[in-house]
């Protein structure tokens, strides 16, 4: 999307968020190139910090995209926001009901529009301890299946500084180092045209993911660990659970 074609929700979020990140972050981009041209594209970040979804989407607006998160359908509907959020184009995604399929119908309509899709494929912040990649869900492998669009790494470090989710510390120091790096859209020729069993989603999802760890390893330097899977919680922990 063109930034003669945003309307005026949008022009007014670049105005009321672009600055701040301006002033709160000392940016180094790269790859960003890899975003441009006006067809749909997949984009798969690392989620490292309640702050990276706005540094994200200060790197894909440079980069000459318009950023549609996904976003919990319940915050569609909050007065005010939820409309704002709306006329903002993100796209609401019912979780865990027959809405569901409704929600792959939009996400498809926004690709086959042009749109720069942002799916977290961990689905949470990640819980590896050293904030690494975690072991990721099949959403955006479904769509890329669906739709046959690039899904395109987008691997951070530096947002977990400017808001840290293992110490809730939250730093509003100027300029703080964050990098962000597009890589190549990940190899999924293999899987053109397959059928979207679970196994299928599971293999191509690991391929997105580590993917995105190697690039993620690139940025912070060292070797990266293996896809950190959350253990499975005890019977007796899953008890407390149920009594609490």
């Amino acid at each position: 999307m063109t930034r003669r074609k945003l309307g005026f929700w949008q022009r007014f979020a670049v105005v009321l968020v672009k600055p701040v990140l301006t002033v709160w972050t000392r940016r180094t981009w790269r790859g960003a190139e890899r975003l441009g041209g006006s067809d749909g594209i997949i984009i798969v970040p690392n989620h490292i910090s309640h702050a990276d979804p706005l540094v994200a989407a200060h790197f894909i607006y440079d980069a000459g995209r318009w950023p549609q998160f996904l976003g919990k359908a319940s915050v569609f509907r909050v007065p005010v926001i939820g409309w704002i959020i709306g006329r903002c184009k993100q796209i609401p995604v019912e979780r865990g009901t027959v809405e569901a399929v409704k929600s792959l119908d939009k996400l498809v309509a926004a690709l086959d529009a042009g749109g720069a899709v942002v799916i977290y494929p961990e689905g949470t912040i990640t819980r590896q301890p050293e904030l690494w990649p975690m072991k990721g869900k099949t959403g955006a492998a479904r769509l890329a299946l669906a739709t046959g669009a690039p899904v395109i790494p987008v691997a951070m470090w530096g947002p977990e500084r400017m808001f840290d989710p293992r110490t809730n510390r939250f730093d509003v120091r100027p300029r703080i180092p964050v990098t962000v790096v597009a890589g190549e859209p990940v190899d999924l020729e293999r899987w053109r045209g397959a059928t979207p069993t679970r196994a299928i989603l599971e293999e191509m999802t690991d391929a997105i993911m580590l993917r995105l760890r190697d690039l993620v390893g690139e940025i912070r330097g060292g070797t990266p660990p293996p896809l950190w899977e959350r253990p499975a919680r005890t019977r007796a922990e899953s008890q407390q659970g149920e009594a609490a």
